[in-house]
């Protein structure tokens, strides 16, 4: 991007926040990989509207991989407390269940208990590998977003006044 162009700082986190948070909830979070395409769109679109001249590919697509990793650390940070309520939702069910049924296998609340525990590692891998997807997702988005929102029209070449030329004859 040309130094004349507007900061993508406030489009990136505009549009990586409400893509985060759309796929960070679990009602809207299974079309996760469209929420991505549609932050880096929407921060195009915000960059575009300050920027006096046209948008390359390029600049859609690093507008739009910023935003993707901005998303993936949005739906993160959102899928924390909602996890833990997750968790319990779960645990209230299986506990419903093991009171009407035997078939529960022998054990499961200790299973329930191993697999929900926090574990930073897991959940730093799990950061990283959604940065990159929702990034590749996101430049994407970008240079679809370049395509719809980023071209301005060209201004008209000025056409030479002929009164103003010294050869030029009234008729």
């Amino acid at each position: 991007m040309s130094p004349q162009r507007p900061g993508i700082l406030v489009p990136v986190l505009i549009g990586g926040a409400a893509a985060g948070f759309l796929s960070g909830l679990p009602v809207f979070g299974c079309l996760c990989c469209l929420w991505p395409i549609g932050g880096a769109m929407l921060s195009v679109f915000l960059l575009a509207k300050e920027t006096p001249h046209s948008l390359t590919a390029g600049d859609g697509a690093i507008v739009g991989a910023f935003a993707g990793i901005a998303a993936a650390v949005v739906s993160a940070l959102v899928e924390i407390p909602l996890k833990t309520m997750n968790e319990e939702f779960l645990r209230t069910v299986l506990g419903r269940l093991a009171e009407f049924t035997e078939d529960l296998p022998a054990g499961w609340e200790t299973w329930l208990d191993q697999s929900t525990q926090p574990s930073l590692p897991l959940f730093l891998i799990g950061l990283f590998v959604s940065a990159l997807i929702f990034a590749g997702l996101g430049a994407l988005g970008g240079i679809l977003g370049v395509s719809l929102f980023g071209k301005k029209p060209s201004q008209p070449a000025a056409v030479p006044d002929a009164s103003q030329d010294p050869g030029y004859r009234q008729p």
